[in-house]
């Protein structure tokens, strides 16, 4: 998911990543608006895109508090143009519920909506001359219009039942209620490039720029959220024992730390199940026994590593896992059979062969 957005931050703990079509829009932005009116008119632009930007956020933001309020972990929001994805997990249960995420997706359009009202309210009271249904609508002319017709345009727009817009996703919701998760979003993911490819095409055939902006950005959204969608089946689907290393190296707490670095140094491992004759008592990473090294100088590994570990048996899924450790923020899983140290998963190992596994499931033929 980190493919094509760079982080922003974070916000109330949560992640911020920003989307590449963002850059897209900016460029748009200020090409047209410092063409039509020079460095003013650049200026202007990108306050445009401010408000764009911050009309997004706000939108996310009702999807993420009302998420919350259900539960749900949120881990990141990526921000798109047209609205964004908002990461996130429940560790109480693996089956989707379809009515609660109806309701998650249509917070982040009602916030939008409600917004819309607000300032446009105000500026019919207070400031009529700003000639609110005067068009352009949106445009770096006159911005204070700009912000109530971005939230309504944006509110309204989620709305529709097309992935990855708000609508989508709760069109997904009533699917899933009906056939497989992974189906349900993967046909409303295509009805949504479709959709996509429809107004691209319009958009050219009436020469319209916002147009096929707006179709380049649903179809991106759309494509991130197909991935998402593989990569959670994949999660459910994959056991343990199908991606830990059976050959890796572990280290004893009575090592020191530089006899500890020097074994590392030949192993392609980050992270490091600590043992103690047959049994496991932490885990250490290569990052910490460097600085752990800096700031103290030499110790033992006993007293740098961490001694609070999940262990996972070796037919758990990757889901099972994820949701049980994933508030912990580990990077090392030991796989056991009983009391016995069989494998480790690590974040490292897991990045190279989930691909591969994605692409397995692909080729794999059907089962009669």
């Amino acid at each position: 998911m980190r493919n094509g957005s760079i982080s922003a931050g974070r916000l109330f703990g949560v992640e911020l990543r920003v989307h590449i079509t963002f850059a897209l829009l900016l460029i748009f932005v200020l090409a047209t608006q410092s063409y039509a009116g020079g460095a003013r008119g650049a200026v202007r632009g990108l306050i445009l895109v401010a408000i764009i930007f911050g009309s997004v956020i706000a939108h996310e933001l009702g999807h993420a508090v009302t998420a919350m309020s259900f539960g749900l972990d949120v881990r990141s929001i990526i921000l798109l143009p047209i609205g964004g994805i908002t990461i996130m997990e429940d560790a109480s249960q693996t089956k989707p519920d379809p009515r609660r995420d109806a309701r998650v997706s249509l917070a982040g359009p009602l916030v939008n909506l409600v917004l819309a009202v607000f300032f446009g309210t105000g500026i019919l009271i207070f400031l009529p001359q700003i000639q609110l249904f005067a068009k352009p609508w949106v445009d770096s002319s006159n911005l204070l219009r700009s912000l109530v017709w971005t939230n309504a345009f944006l509110g309204a727009f989620n709305l529709l039942p097309f992935y990855p817009m708000d609508g989508g996703r709760v069109l997904r919701a009533l699917l899933s209620t009906r056939m497989n998760y992974l189906v349900a979003t993967r046909r409303a993911v295509l009805l949504g490039q479709v959709f996509a490819i429809t107004l691209l095409v319009v958009g050219v055939k009436i020469n319209d720029p916002w147009l096929i902006m707006v179709a380049v950005f649903l179809f991106f959204g759309a494509q991130v959220e197909d991935r998402s969608a593989v990569f959670q089946s994949v999660l459910e689907s994959v056991r343990m024992e199908d991606v830990m290393l059976t050959d890796f190296k572990t280290l004893s707490p009575a090592d020191t730390l530089e006899d500890a670095l020097q074994k590392v140094v030949h192993s392609l491992q980050d992270d490091y199940p600590v043992v103690r004759g047959g049994d496991m008592v932490g885990t250490i990473s290569r990052q910490r026994i460097m600085e752990t090294l800096r700031a103290h100088g030499n110790g033992y590994v006993q007293g740098a590593m961490n001694r609070f570990f999940q262990t996972a048996n070796r037919y758990d899924t990757l889901a099972a896992v994820f949701r049980r450790a994933g508030q912990t923020g580990l990077t090392l899983v030991p796989v056991v059979d009983g009391d016995h140290l069989i494998g480790i998963v690590t974040l490292q190992n897991l990045t190279h062969s989930m691909a591969t596994l994605a692409q397995a499931k692909k080729l794999k033929p059907p089962e009669a």
